[in-house]
């Protein structure tokens, strides 16, 4: 475990960000914190300005307006030894096809000067020992996500950035990925992640905020979010001879529910809360897709 992780701290601090392109505003006075050792996930379509907003805390574009802060420092001011303490995972970003598993890992091992008996325990964590001689070039995408990720905490870092960490993969590398993001939770490291994809939201992050066309429409913790929006309140009821029922849910239908329980009616039995899918749709009129 990470030590000394003043879980109070703001590892990253958005204030008023503002990102135009030309005529269009991709980030339109975006706030928030996201305080140390927290997964803390924006979810937004594709379009939305979540891949912009990395690339303003990580020090890649300054923004039009506004300040952003990572790590305790003005993010256009990270340099040299600041960035030993971040890991980033944008696409194949910093992977080269030609070079082995080994040889990508060992080259960002000599920059960062990381002790080459690390690459064989990142790569042991991931899955990629017997793939260590592989080029990043015949790796499936599975395998180069993996492999990205690999890199990305290779110097243990205090800050993790992930974009669309499984975006097209396969259910069982998805969950290695996951697997993997909550064990560097663990130990401590923010994760900043983004996704478009709700269910993984739901499972691993502490808060989330939705971006809808550059604005923050909600922030929250998910359960939370999506009680706020339970605008039905009710419970959704079937029983072992098949028949399906909608009703309160409130003192009314207790003794109902007693009944059916007690004469081990009932095969399922769900409350009617919506998903984060159904509140972005309510607040912006729009599918998450």
């Amino acid at each position: 475990m990470r030590e000394n992780v003043d879980r109070n701290k703001n590892m990253v601090e958005l204030k008023d960000v503002r990102q135009r392109f030309g005529d269009k505003e991709v980030l339109k006075g975006v706030s928030l914190k996201i305080t140390a050792g927290e997964i803390f996930g924006l979810l937004g379509p594709s379009g939305a300005g979540k891949t912009t907003m990395i690339k303003i805390v990580t020090g890649q574009i300054r923004p039009t307006a506004g300040s952003a802060m990572t790590d305790g420092k003005c993010a256009t001011d990270l340099h040299g030894a600041m960035y030993r303490r971040m890991g980033m995972m944008m696409d194949q970003f910093g992977l080269y096809g030609r070079m082995s598993c080994y040889d990508n890992l060992k080259l960002f091992a000599k920059i960062y000067d990381i002790k080459e008996k690390r690459i064989l325990e990142v790569l042991e964590k991931v899955g990629l020992s017997d793939a260590k001689k592989c080029q990043a070039k015949d790796l499936s995408k599975g395998m180069r996500g993996r492999l990205a990720l690999a890199r990305a905490v290779l110097n243990e870092p205090a800050i993790l950035f992930l974009d669309e960490p499984t975006s097209g993969l396969d259910p069982s590398t998805t969950q290695q990925i996951h697997e993997l993001i909550l064990e560097e939770q663990a130990k401590g490291t923010t994760v900043f992640l983004t996704t478009h994809n709700m269910a993984e939201a739901e499972k691993l992050c502490r808060h989330i905020a939705l971006l809808h066309e550059g604005s923050i429409v909600e922030y929250g913790e998910p359960q939370d979010i999506c009680r706020r929006y339970n605008h039905q309140n009710k419970l959704q009821i079937r029983l072992f001879d098949g028949r399906h029922m909608e009703i309160g849910n409130g003192r009314e239908s207790a003794e109902m529910v007693k009944t059916y329980l007690e004469e081990g009616m009932i095969e399922t039995i769900h409350s009617t809360e919506p998903n984060l899918e159904t509140v972005f749709m309510e607040l912006t009129g729009k599918t998450f897709a």
